[in-house]
């Protein structure tokens, strides 16, 4: 492999001739061979946006010449259109404050521009990594900037919409079902009974509220920390500046983002991102407790409860014939468990703040990230290869009903709690239905018995 020769305040360094990143980077990329996990593709974008922004408006302050500041913005938007993709290799594992990808940015961005400008990549002219492209900025506030934005735009754009899709499917459901008798459960026992269709609207209903708190992730990252520098006192960026940038990526993104009211805090706590990871915590647990029901409810398919039909997407055992798994509901599962580490992860890393900085700001991005890609596929899959194909078994819906000896609930009114209760021991002792044991026993008229139990066959 050919090398060229780059420079950093440290000296020279040996460089790929194909990358466009230059010294820090290399130095990064030996220093962290930690997991060979790169930050995440849509930070990176959202970093490449507020550089773009950031040359725009130094350029109208003044502040950077208008061939260096149009020769930044052309590379920013390629990175963002997917370009240069290969050429962010830092690992996730890095410098706490992020400022090695951050240096990454800055000399691909000044590479490219060097390239589009002179036609040699490489080298610090006439654009430069740090006096240039990071003008008016420091690793310790444009990275939280990023983080608050990528997320909330990713949040914005792909979980709620999948959340919601999820919600609707459940919604078709529940009105398909609301007239399909069965019994409820309670403590893994038989309860009285319910409409299938009230499940599935609870469940509906679990995940709306799922959107509600997708929502109040934007809320709590609303607040950008740019402007503030290396410490939060604003030093060396124009008093404009990160106001005109923020409005820049407010008008881009389509969402309100505001400064921080205050930058020490901004910087030296990521409370913001630990209260995200929470709401983001909160709906893998729904999602939990939905893929759950759905795989006892369409257990069996002759032993286990049966009362919905799972759609059959792959064999589900390799020495088994026939075995289909609720795979779908499986996979959900596993994908909210990791959003739960991923959160625990994520309180650890906001514990991490000392003084004017959090230094572990990278596994923060990066678990937030994967949390909200982890939820937004998990719910695509749940809606398009599980929850449309449910179908009821009604028959074995309304036999749990028959069976159920919580009828002797619908007895109370009538008999009182004790004379129920002994009704509802004798019918499993002998075998019998709860109606079956209180026409034998005479104790109620046949026209109220009748009245009673023709209740639960309504439902």
């Amino acid at each position: 492999m050919e090398h060229r020769v780059e420079k950093d305040s440290l000296g020279e360094v040996q460089v790929p001739e194909s990358a466009y990143y230059g010294a820090s980077t290399q130095r990064a990329v030996e220093n962290f061979p930690v997991s060979g996990m790169q930050m995440p593709p849509a930070f990176l974008k959202t970093l490449a946006l507020i550089k773009q922004m950031a040359a725009r408006v130094n350029r109208d302050l003044g502040l950077l010449d208008e061939a260096v500041a149009t020769a930044i913005d052309t590379v920013c938007q390629e990175i963002q259109d997917g370009k240069l993709a290969d050429q962010f290799p830092v690992d996730v594992f890095q410098t706490g404050s992020g400022t090695s990808t951050n240096m990454n940015m800055n000399e691909v961005i000044a590479s490219r521009a060097n390239e589009l400008v002179t036609g040699k990549r490489g080298g610090r002219e006439p654009v430069h990594p740090n006096d240039h492209v990071n003008l008016g900025q420091s690793s310790n506030d444009v990275i939280p900037t990023a983080l608050h934005v990528s997320t909330v735009v990713a949040v914005k754009d792909s979980l709620v919409p999948g959340l919601e899709q999820l919600a609707m499917a459940l919604w078709e459901k529940a009105l398909a079902f609301e007239n399909i008798g069965k019994i409820g459960r309670t403590h893994l026992q038989d309860a009285v009974p319910i409409k299938l269709g009230d499940e599935f609207a609870g469940y509906t209903y679990q995940v709306q509220k799922g959107v509600t708190r997708a929502t109040n992730v934007t809320h709590e990252l609303a607040e950008l920390p740019l402007g503030g520098t290396a410490v939060g006192n604003g030093l060396n960026t124009h008093p404009e500046f990160a106001e005109k940038v923020i409005a820049l990526i407010a008008q881009h993104t389509g969402f309100q983002f505001r400064k921080a009211q205050n930058h020490f805090e901004a910087q030296g706590a990521r409370d913001a991102a630990v209260a995200a990871g929470g709401l983001l915590k909160t709906v893998a647990v729904s999602l939990t407790k939905v893929a759950n029901d759905i795989r006892w409810l369409g257990s069996g398919p002759r032993s286990g409860l049966g009362e919905i039909r799972l759609p059959a997407v792959q064999p589900g055992s390799s020495i088994m014939p026939g075995k289909v798994n609720p795979v779908i509901p499986e996979a959900v599962i596993q994908a909210a468990a990791q959003v739960i580490g991923n959160d625990a992860v994520i309180t650890l890393a906001g514990k991490g703040g000392h003084f004017e900085l959090n230094a572990m700001q990278p596994i923060i991005i990066h678990n937030l990230h994967q949390s909200i890609q982890l939820l937004t596929n998990a719910a695509d899959i749940f809606t398009q290869r599980c929850i449309r194909g449910i179908e009821a078994d009604q028959e074995k819906c309304l036999g749990t009903i028959e069976d159920s000896l919580a009828l002797a609930t619908y007895l109370v009114p009538d008999l009182g709690y004790d004379k129920s209760a002994e009704i509802a021991h004798r019918a499993y002792a002998e075998g019998k239905t709860v109606e079956a044991v209180v026409r034998e026993k005479g104790v109620l008229p046949a026209e109220r018995v009748d009245a009673i139990f023709s209740q639960f066959r309504t439902v």
